[in-house]
């Protein structure tokens, strides 16, 4: 009796501890990286266990008081549970909605979540909130904006209440706002007005927050027709060595029709090199790197302007077409080629239909495109000074002679140089509205 005791003991034993051994631990993913609540945020848990799950609850902490958001229960399998059970996921919202007793103010989200097993292991989540009921308040100064097509402006605001981004929106084009240069209190944004926006599209001002509140405000702007620039079009008449140049350089791999290569290279490419521009971005630096106007390059002739619409002609037949988003500047073979202002290299290298390519910027968005070079004299972190030689011109890339191609981007949206040559416009647009120490026009 006693020996059957014994094994009746260790039996047990060595069942329970293989019934934990083979417990699991829920894995638990809440999303969206939640960082505030408002009336009825959305939240979605998916949780990975595969013997399922007893139970999952969602509650909100705050001042003491917990109040129930979102639960689900499941009978209890201790025992005989379930195997490869798919992972679970839930939607649902959380807020004042289903949650009056909440205050604008600090909370805690919690998740809790516990394993249908014997072992019944409860994974616990928890996140620090903001209880947000309200959307910003916005106020937009009372300048008069005179809005250009393929131009830029800047607009000065101020938001009041919990927010967390702000800029402009011009159609489906963001611009990110920045504190003002000189420490005074509010916001400012350099936007563009794409040249292909349609000109009726309104520019907004606009804050929000996580929780989903969001507010606009429209400032005071005019698009004066009689000024709005008119763009060329122009037929480039292709031939072989030039076709063979292109795709010699830029598809050297490449096999099949050469005008369908070619084709691919300025449609697919360009798309892809605009791309990387754009991308550049994110390696602005928020604050202004330059004082003076910025520089066309000295003694060059404009071949090609901004926005030409450019017809391409193989053999009487048009074969494609694109937009030149840039000047050709020419003036002699392998020129020295100038920085157009203050600021830091952010790329130098070859880039596609653009050749060897340097990009630098200037700070808040603001940047400016060199391509086609011969050669490269700077790399990628290097400061640069207005008028420093960077490289020299070339013909790399899509470029049948000789020349820089030379553009400006702000936010990754291409815009017209010719106003950044300016200084008066400099100055009535962005000196007058914002801290540039050391301007002079």
């Amino acid at each position: 009796m006693k020996t059957f005791l014994i094994i009746l003991v260790v039996a047990m034993a060595t069942a329970v501890a293989l019934l934990l051994a083979l417990s699991a631990m829920p894995v638990v993913h809440l999303q969206p990286q939640v960082t505030a609540l408002g009336v009825a945020t959305a939240l979605t848990l998916q949780v990975s266990d595969p013997h399922g799950i007893r139970e999952a609850v969602v509650s909100v902490e705050q001042n003491g008081q917990r109040y129930s958001a979102w639960e689900t229960k499941q009978p209890a399998r201790r025992i005989f549970w379930q195997q490869a059970v798919p992972d679970s996921v839930w939607n649902f919202v959380a807020g004042t909605k289903t949650m009056p007793q909440l205050k604008d103010g600090k909370a805690q989200l919690i998740v809790e979540v516990t394993s249908n097993d014997f072992r019944g292991k409860t994974v616990r989540l928890e996140r620090d909130v903001m209880v947000v009921t309200q959307p910003p308040v916005l106020t937009v100064d009372s300048d008069q904006h005179y809005l250009y097509l393929g131009m830029a402006d800047l607009v000065t605001f101020n938001v009041a209440g919990y927010w967390t981004e702000a800029g402009v929106r011009v159609g489906d084009e963001t611009f990110r706002s920045w504190p003002m240069p000189d420490g005074k209190p509010g916001l400012f944004s350099l936007f563009a007005f794409a040249w292909n926006m349609p000109p009726g599209t309104v520019p907004l001002v606009y804050a929000t927050n996580p929780a989903g509140n969001e507010v606009t405000a429209a400032m005071a702007f005019q698009f004066p027709k009689k000024e709005q620039p008119k763009y060329r079009v122009r037929d480039l008449q292709l031939d072989d060595r030039f076709v063979q140049k292109v795709i010699g350089e830029l598809d050297p791999n490449g096999s099949g029709d050469p005008i369908a290569r070619f084709v691919k290279i300025n449609s697919e490419m360009r798309r892809a090199n605009n791309k990387t521009l754009s991308d550049l971005r994110f390696k602005t630096e928020g604050r202004f790197l330059w004082s003076q106007p910025f520089l066309q390059q000295h003694n060059s002739k404009v071949e090609s302007s901004f926005a030409d619409e450019r017809n391409y002609i193989y053999q009487g037949k048009k074969i494609d077409q694109q937009v030149h988003l840039g000047y050709d500047l020419s003036i002699t073979q392998h020129v020295g080629v100038e920085a157009s202002n203050d600021g830091r290299v952010v790329y130098a290298a070859p880039l596609g239909i653009y050749g060897n390519c340097i990009v630098v910027d200037h700070g808040y968005g603001l940047q400016t495109i060199y391509g086609h070079l011969s050669e490269i004299a700077v790399h990628e972190g290097d400061i640069v000074k207005r008028g420093q030689i960077m490289g020299k011109s070339g013909q790399t890339g899509m470029a049948g002679g000789d020349h820089i191609h030379f553009s400006m981007q702000l936010e990754g949206v291409q815009i017209d140089p010719k106003e950044w040559w300016d200084g008066h416009w400099i100055k009535d647009h962005v000196a007058k509205r914002v801290s540039l120490a050391g301007f002079s026009d």
